[in-house]
């Protein structure tokens, strides 16, 4: 019991590191580097970290597999960061993150067609449609209007599906890889895959920008904490809780973004913002009993 208290603690704790990362981008959005360059620079840390600890492994054991870990590094990596962080350059980091949040009950409606093994529960559900009634007060926080970018709508809402896959995917490989193996394959084909965007949109950030301490800052937090060691512990967490209790604990993210940009980006916090962050905790414990 105490080790499992572990894991739902520990996914927690990534979960919330995970919600502050949409402030960490949009800053250096504005400092002025471009979608791809922010996601290619964090995975690169993440990438030269993991090669301390990594086994020197350097393929899976079946090209299948391999084609797993290609796609990993596209659904968890490339396309959904850059999607990401287009949208939180298009629209408000809160509304990113209230959209983005959706993707567990998008994992439960791919993995209930696609995956046998995982069948909808009443508690399962209820609890979800509870948790994204929380999402919602949390992130229009009091004004219920809604400023939505169109293009931004759409870019979070592929986040939203490009996670589900991902967290499906990881299924199918975190009982036979290592949480390091395949956090590193992870990397490197979100860095492969992410190249062609730049003949879209060249690389302009210079050396001077990226040594400015606010922006050295908040790259390192996103490539060391939030992709580095983040990434490792959801595969563990992933491994030890299920897909589906795992992928739950995702409605937690606009908690911290919310506080997050009240601190970073001056965004206030209302009555309505703290009833919803109680109604995510409730979705939350009500889907995974």
């Amino acid at each position: 019991m105490n080790q499992k208290l572990l894991w739902h603690l520990l996914a927690v704790g990534v979960v919330a590191v995970w919600g502050t990362t949409f402030v960490n981008t949009k800053i250096l959005y504005n400092s002025g580097l471009t979608p791809s360059e922010i996601f290619f620079l964090r995975f690169l840390i993440a990438y030269v970290s993991i090669w301390f600890i990594s086994p020197r492994k350097l393929f899976a054991n079946s090209w299948r597999d391999e084609g797993t870990m290609l796609l990993l590094g596209i659904t968890g990596g490339s396309l959904f960061f850059v999607a990401e962080n287009s949208a939180v350059a298009l629209t408000y980091v809160n509304n990113v993150s209230f959209i983005t949040s959706t993707s567990p009950l998008v994992t439960v409606i791919l993995g209930i067609v696609f995956v046998k093994s995982i069948k909808a529960t009443w508690t399962l559900i209820v609890g979800s449609l509870i948790a994204l009634v929380g999402v919602g007060l949390v992130i229009f926080n009091g004004s219920f209007i809604l400023h939505l970018n169109p293009w931004g709508d759409l870019l979070a809402l592929l986040t939203a599906v490009c996670w589900a896959v991902y967290t499906l995917l990881m299924k199918r490989v975190s009982d036979r890889y290592s949480a390091v193996f395949i956090t590193r394959k992870l990397f490197f084909y979100g860095l492969l895959t992410v190249l062609p965007m730049f003949l879209i949109d060249p690389w302009t950030v210079s050396l001077a920008t990226l040594l400015t301490p606010k922006v050295a800052f908040n790259l390192l937090l996103l490539g060391l904490v939030a992709s580095f060691l983040c990434f490792a512990l959801w595969t563990v967490v992933i491994e030890r809780l299920g897909v589906m209790t795992a992928s739950n604990y995702q409605y937690l993210n606009p908690i911290t973004t919310v506080v997050a940009s009240a601190i970073w980006l001056s965004e206030p916090m209302t009555a309505i913002a703290y009833i919803g962050s109680a109604l995510i905790l409730i979705g939350v414990i009500v889907s995974n009993k």
